[in-house]
Parts: structure tokens; sequence; C-alpha cells
């Protein structure tokens, strides 16, 4: 069994949720999903003005915030929030433990940069202009997937940070590491990512994306209490969140937030899988309890998304 927390979904999320999961949650890891198509950008103009910053406005808050209890419960951090600068964010986080004295391994994630190496002849998905149609193009970050997060995680670090990796990825791949599947194991990924997509903006699945007052009441929508998995070796997993905390998980939540950014149910294209959400299978097991089963998946792209600012 293995027990994953989302403890934000986006850079300026609250402070509070997180540091509940780590007291309550009884957790392996904790994920932290703050990096968006902005963000990014908006950190790399930030490293432009000086190298030293372009990690997340808020890491120094977080870091400080849950820092003593993710050591002292021994759970592990994964999070996003080096943006544009990972080594940047690593050190401050290096930084942060020696003030409090608290020994603390930091393993940053880098490679997802690839503004020197961009064709601006390509096209771009959306519109079919060339890239250099744009300029100027302040960043260009490829979605990194699990295989750039493993070595990490071998390293046995208390907390990994990284720039632009594919968001179901953060929770995939302690998955992988933890239960050994195989990552030609494409229906297992697809569970796994399955998982991660429903975990991925936090609250959303506690209620924060389906309240709509007066149509679908939230209850306590002010303290919202953010979503953990229980999840088995065969990718099944338990979607929950700490007790006496505000919102709501059942079924019409986790659909909504299954299907939230897709596309095709059917192809959901990541790093690590072409996940299929059409197989799943969800069953509301007690209170702000929900199963979700039979994820499924395909073999993975053979080309990186890279998202352009």
């Amino acid at each position: 069994m293995l027990k994953i927390g989302s403890g934000a979904g986006f850079a300026g999320d609250r402070l509070e949720p997180a540091q509940l999961l780590i007291q309550q949650g009884n957790l392996d890891y904790l994920v932290l999903e703050c990096l968006a198509e902005r963000t990014i950008a908006l950190a790399q103009k930030e490293k432009l003005k000086n190298p030293q910053l372009g990690y997340d406005a808020l890491l120094e808050k977080r870091i400080r915030l849950l820092l003593p209890e993710l050591i002292e419960k021994k759970v592990r951090l994964i999070t996003n929030m080096g943006a544009a600068n990972p080594l940047a964010g690593a050190e401050k986080i290096i930084q942060i433990a020696k003030e409090l004295h608290i020994p603390c391994r930091v393993a940053a994630v880098t490679g997802d940069d690839v503004l020197a190496k961009l064709d601006r002849n390509q096209p771009v998905l959306e519109s079919k202009r060339s890239i250099a149609s744009y300029e100027p193009i302040l960043s260009a970050n490829a979605y990194l997937g699990i295989d750039a997060l493993l070595p990490a995680l071998e390293t046995e670090a208390d907390i990994i940070i990284t720039g632009r990796v594919a968001d179901p990825s953060l929770f995939l791949a302690p998955m992988v590491y933890h239960f050994g599947w195989q990552l030609d194991d494409y229906d297992r990924l697809g569970q796994g990512t399955v998982i991660g997509h429903l975990l991925e903006c936090a609250g959303q699945i506690s209620g924060g994306y389906f309240a709509d007052p007066g149509k679908k009441e939230v209850p306590n929508l002010a303290h919202l209490g953010f979503p953990y998995a229980i999840i088995q070796p065969d990718g099944s997993a338990v979607i929950t969140k700490p007790e006496g905390t505000g919102g709501v998980i059942n079924l019409q939540t986790v659909k909504e937030q299954l299907l939230y950014e897709v596309h095709n149910p059917e192809e959901y294209v990541t790093p690590d899988v072409i996940a299929n959400f059409s197989t799943v299978q969800l069953e509301r097991i007690g209170p702000n309890m929900v199963a979700v089963r039979n994820g499924t998946g395909k073999e993975k792209p053979a080309k990186l998304k890279v998202s352009v600012g």
C-alpha cells in the first residue's frame, strides 16, 4: 500500500491543506503541483532578470511551513516548484534546512528547458504557424515524464524539485518506484496516470471544481480539504481527504475531475503512457471515499510536448 497526498494544485494555492495532509494522512509522499504554462513563462522572465530566481514565489513559505513535519514523519516531497530554475530552488531549500537545523537531502531534476534547442521553423500545434511568428520567445519547456523522476527517487532524497514535468507523472513516479512496475506495463501505468490526474489539481476533486452554489452545494468550501490516495500494488486506489475538513469527495466530483482538461478520454497522452480513461470504474465505498479501478493504457508517444512562451 502507498499513500500519496496532493498539497497544492496551482502556484498561489493555500498553504495549510498540505500541512494538514502531513499531520493526518499518514502519507508516504506529498506532491505540490504548482506549475502552469503561464507560470513557467513568468518564472523565465524572473530568471532573465536574476539568474538566482525563477523558482516558485511561494517556495520559501511552503518549505518553512512544511519541512519540520515532513522530516519528522518521513514524508517525501515531490514538487515542480523549481519552475524555470530547479537548481536555484534546490539551493534555497538547502539554505532553509540549514537555517532550521534540519538535515535534508534535495534532488533537482533538470532537462526540461529546451529553449536553446528550439527549431523556430517548426509549426505550433494549435495554429500551424511557425514558432518564429510568435517572437519574442521567452521559454520552451518539454514535459518530462517518470523516466526523469525515477533516478531522483533512487537517491532517497527527502525532497525532489523539478521544472516542467507532466502533472500526472509527479504522482505516477512514486507508484512505479514503490511497487516496482515495469515501464512497459502500460495498463498499470495507465491506471496510475488516472490516479495522478485525479490528484493533480488538489482541491478540485474535493469540490473546488464541482461547486456551483445553489445548484451543486459543497459544505464548508472555505476550509476545503485536499485529497490523498491509498494505492494498492495493482494500481487500484481510494481517493479520500482528511476527516473534519470542508468539501466533498463523491462520484460526481471524481467524474468531473476525471474529464477535466481531457480532449479524448480514450487517448490521454502523457510522456509515460497513452492512458484510456473510458475503462475506469468508480465506486463510492464510504463518506468522502471513492474507489478507482481499471484505467488502462498503451505505449507512450515517441515525442515529448513542448510548451513555448
